[in-house]
């Protein structure tokens, strides 16, 4: 067809109606069209282009362009004509217009003709739309895997920036990477499993289970000898259910196990996912999802949502070692202290491994987003070498006491910037020494604040303020976060009275200060006691 092309510019009209072009033209797979330039009409036409719009010969010849080319693609068109009669130049995709209403896809190209003495353009017009259908599906893949990997790295987030287990959360991060009609997580108490959380959706024949538990009504499904937790188990992998009411051992194995009011869990869905929520060996629980459709959840579901079911059962086992340490003198929480550090390294680099495994695909596809990306992965790394190294101070039982205060309030505000990507300006003014006691408990209430921000405050500027006054220290913790009522907290606020009752310890005085809107700041005011 280039040969057609370059050859056609010296053709004769006779040529072309009757000499050898002629075979050519008409057994072109491709649609010609030669379209006089002046008036833009049809002056000639093959059988591949008339079929193709729907018309005979006769009714295609002598048709204006704007009666096949799309009125939403007759602008760009008139643009191109123009641009091609400078420039030579024609190449535009379009969409086309059939005799009976119908479009699709088309691909111009083109070139200068002179025909019955005036000049014309010979266009070449290719159907795309199958090529443009599979561009469109590829882009949405490619959309669904970037918003996959986005929510999971933002489950990574929101788990390492939190020592408490939010299950409601969990739940309604994982209808970011699939959907589902309802979804319920377990823990799992010597051989009991007992619901977390429970989320369905608004509408569907399911919601009775949300109301539920609303109304405190929660499930708990007794588990009947080692070979149960061994099938929930699976070695660690996904069980997919097709149907939950089929003969299949799976299904029947599960309504087994969903009985009493648990059932209500199976009632007008037929899809079920089971998805174990494990640490090596050690079953904690699980995820169940449902779906109304048969045979819905697909082996990519069962990925995704076994990655995210793992982030889960190390944020369990981070809570659950968050609980022990109340009850534990200070040896023990620091080494406790000292995993979840170390279990917040593993959340990092596994963020960093997500961003690094997306890296090449976004690369090519938006290399300016990429480069977001490269600085997300420089501070998730180096983020985690600062988790480190708190990790190892807090191994050495003597660097919390014989290192500078103001030393170690950096180290915690670099491993919370790594962390949350929140920065955190910490000032030291003066210098002074410190009882080991009320060192350590400074740093603990500076850490637990930060834990707090992280979870509650969405902040995006934290600032540590210490300063060394004649006989003590004042140290402020500021953000600019949402802010709260401090008389409105919630019962079983720990961590503010965790902090309240480690300063009266050491003879402190810690003073909240907040107000919706308006961030928070934690005062700690120290003096040096005579019998010190």
């Amino acid at each position: 067809m280039g040969t057609l092309l370059k050859k056609s510019r010296n053709t004769s009209p006779s040529e072309i109606r009757e000499g050898p072009y002629r075979s050519i033209f008409d057994t072109a797979s491709d649609g010609l069209i030669i379209t006089d330039l002046e008036t833009s009409r049809v002056v000639d036409a093959n059988p591949a282009a008339c079929i193709r719009h729907g018309y005979s010969s006769e009714e295609f010849i002598g048709l204006q362009l704007t009666a096949f080319i799309h009125p939403d693609s007759q602008h760009g068109f008139s643009e191109q004509i123009r641009a091609f009669q400078s420039d030579g130049v024609f190449d535009i995709r379009v969409l086309d217009v059939c005799q009976d209403g119908s479009t699709f896809n088309a691909e111009w190209r083109g070139t200068a003709l002179t025909y019955l003495n005036r000049p014309c353009l010979l266009g070449i017009i290719r159907d795309v739309s199958k090529r443009i259908h599979a561009e469109q599906l590829l882009h949405q893949r490619v959309e669904a895997r970037t918003r996959e990997q986005s929510t999971l790295l933002e489950v990574s987030h929101s788990l390492a920036s939190t020592l408490e287990l939010q299950p409601d959360l969990i739940l309604k991060q994982l209808r970011g990477i699939m959907e589902y009609s309802h979804a319920v997580l377990f823990g799992l108490t010597d051989s009991t499993m007992s619901t977390l959380a429970l989320r369905g959706c608004p509408g569907s024949s399911t919601e009775r289970g949300p109301q539920q538990l609303e109304q405190g009504v929660l499930f708990q499904v007794r588990l009947e000898g080692p070979e149960t937790q061994a099938a929930l188990f699976n070695g660690h992998r996904p069980i997919r259910i097709a149907d939950v009411y089929s003969a299949d051992p799976d299904a029947k194995f599960l309504r087994l196990l969903l009985n009493g009011d648990a059932a209500v869990l199976l009632e007008g869905v037929r899809a079920w996912m089971w998805v174990p929520l494990a640490v090596k060996d050690r079953l904690l629980g699980g995820l169940g999802v449902a779906h109304t459709r048969r045979n819905y959840f697909t082996a990519h579901h069962a990925a995704l949502a076994l990655s995210l079911a793992d982030q889960v059962a190390i944020s369990m086992v981070n809570a659950e070692l968050y609980e022990h340490t109340r009850a534990l003198d200070a040896l023990q929480e620091r080494q406790h202290l000292a995993q979840n550090l170390h279990d917040a390294v593993n959340q990092s680099l596994f963020s960093a491994g997500l961003i690094a495994e997306v890296l090449p695909r976004l690369w090519e596809r938006n290399p300016q987003e990429a480069l977001h990306s490269l600085e997300d992965l420089r501070r998730l790394t180096r983020g985690a070498l600062a988790e480190m190294r708190a990790l190892l101070a807090e191994l050495r039982p003597n660097t919390l006491t014989d290192t500078e205060l103001g030393d170690l309030l950096r180290l915690l505000g670099n491993a919370f910037t790594g962390r949350t990507n929140i920065p955190v300006v910490v000032t030291v003014n003066g210098e002074g020494g410190l009882p080991a006691e009320t060192q350590v408990t400074l740093y603990r209430i500076c850490q637990e604040a930060l834990n707090n921000i992280a979870k509650h405050a969405k902040a995006s500027r934290v600032e540590i303020d210490l300063r060394y006054v004649s006989g003590g220290l004042d140290l402020h913790i500021r953000d600019n976060g949402h802010g709260f009522d401090p008389g409105k907290t919630t019962s079983g606020h720990y961590g503010l009275t965790m902090m309240h009752e480690r300063a009266e310890a050491v003879g402190s005085v810690l003073a909240i200060t907040s107000q919706p809107g308006q961030g928070t700041e934690v005062a700690i005011h120290w003096e040096v006691q005579e019998s010190s």
